[in-house]
């Protein structure tokens, strides 16, 4: 019996993403939600909605990704968040040769695709610099929220944070603040910042000619955008359903198992 639908968990840090192809390869069912203090109650719950959204019968395989993959006990399989991300990322974007960042809660990942197979790929270190974590807590530091900190930034001028670890760029933070530097700036460096450390980590990879492609949450902050690509020299493309990658990359290797 061939498989009716692929369904792809990507339990991350933060955030918990699904994503359920019909047997053509069609997404029928997303779905974002906190992943909480549990992963296994989160994965728990994302199955008891299906049941009820997508009628899922017998004909569906089930593959986890992401932090709490282990978390999802009724997985066929777990597959690693950079081949989910690239097999995703390929697919969204529709190109075999591209060079993917995704930002996601607790790490950050260089990605580069040659031939729709992952060629090289960075991760950041345990520091938390670079990654959606550090942008909410200089947002909690500035009394906004993360999208509210990228809007304000595109109003600010030129600031830099020189520490690219989060406790001292926080203490920088504050600094700034004690100064009297407008928050607008302040902003501009903190999304500057985590340009510049994924610039860094990409250091001594071999990028692919052409755009970078932007996945994870941060997505959808056109200024997190526009910073990449000054630090990078180079085009950054994104979408909405970018912050899926991992997800639909998942459900891609569902639907083939």
């Amino acid at each position: 019996m061939s498989v009716e639908y692929g369904v792809g968990i990507d339990i991350g840090s933060t955030c918990a993403k699904t994503v359920v192809l019909d047997g053509n390869g069609d997404p029928v069912w997303q779905d974002l939600r906190p992943t909480g203090w549990s992963s296994v109650e989160t994965a728990q719950a994302i199955r008891l909605e299906l049941r009820e959204k997508v009628k899922i019968g017998e004909n569906v395989h089930f593959v986890a990704t992401g932090y709490g993959r282990v978390s999802v006990p009724f997985a066929d399989k777990t597959v690693t968040e950079i081949s989910c991300h690239a097999r995703g990322a390929a697919a969204l974007f529709k190109t075999d040769h591209l060079n993917v960042i995704d930002i996601g809660g607790q790490d950050t990942k260089v990605i580069i695709i040659v031939n729709g197979a992952v060629s090289d790929f960075a991760m950041n270190d345990k520091c938390s610099a670079g990654t959606g974590r550090f942008l909410e807590v200089m947002a909690n530091t500035l009394s906004v929220t993360p999208a509210g900190l990228c809007t304000m930034a595109e109003q600010g001028a030129e600031t830099r944070i020189s520490s690219l670890c989060t406790v001292f760029a926080e203490s920088e933070v504050i600094n700034l603040i004690g100064r009297g530097t407008p928050r607008e700036n302040i902003a501009w460096a903190v999304v500057d910042s985590i340009a510049q450390k994924v610039k860094t980590q990409a250091g001594k990879m071999t990028l692919e000619a052409g755009p970078l492609y932007l996945t994870g949450g941060l997505c959808d902050f056109p200024f997190v955008c526009e910073r990449l690509g000054k630090a990078f020299n180079r085009e950054v493309r994104t979408a909405p359903e970018a912050r899926f990658a991992g997800a639909f990359g998942a459900a891609l290797y569902a639907l083939a198992l």
